[in-house]
């Protein structure tokens, strides 16, 4: 693929579409292109993670290594095309809450956090609206964790004599 066509496919990347055509076009000159064989893990779970990962083609599950975590709902996802994949690990130090396994013939793109915060620095307007829909998807998970806190809160009632 072409820097054109790599930058066009980070376009329809929903959370690095805000960051602007300049600086995705940054980013598409690092980003590292990686093939996977159906079953080829992407990476383990607990792994230091220093960059994220955008699914290009083909599918990969993303779970637990623990097979009685990985059965509960929402603890396994399986992610295609346009899937941005450890998007933390691109503003801070983390690792990797689960293991990627290709579910079949797979192409991702790389993107590593150092590249990606020089890129924040170059174009402070990028870094500004992702600060600020990031902002916005932590304030909406925190109103969804204080409506369980609730409903939590009224089944302990409900149970209490």
């Amino acid at each position: 693929m072409s820097i054109e066509d790599d930058i066009a496919f980070l376009e329809r990347v929903p959370t690095l579409a805000l960051m602007g055509r300049e600086a995705l076009r940054v980013i598409a000159i690092s980003v590292e292109h990686f093939a996977l064989a159906r079953g080829q893990v992407l990476f383990h779970e607990g792994e230091p993670a220093d960059c994220a990962y955008v699914v290009q083609d083909g599918s990969l599950a993303v779970a637990p290594d623990d097979p009685h975590l990985a059965a509960r709902p929402g603890q396994s996802a399986r992610v295609g095309e346009g899937a941005l994949i450890g998007e933390m690990a691109l503003l801070t130090e983390t690792r990797r809450p689960a293991t990627a396994t290709a579910l079949e013939p797979a192409e991702v793109l790389r993107i590593p956090r150092n590249v990606f915060l020089r890129t924040l620095e170059s174009y402070p307007d990028a870094a500004r609206e992702l600060t600020h829909r990031l902002s916005e998807r932590v304030a909406a998970t925190l109103a969804d964790l204080e409506r369980v806190r609730e409903r939590l809160e009224a089944i302990e009632d409900v149970r209490r004599p």
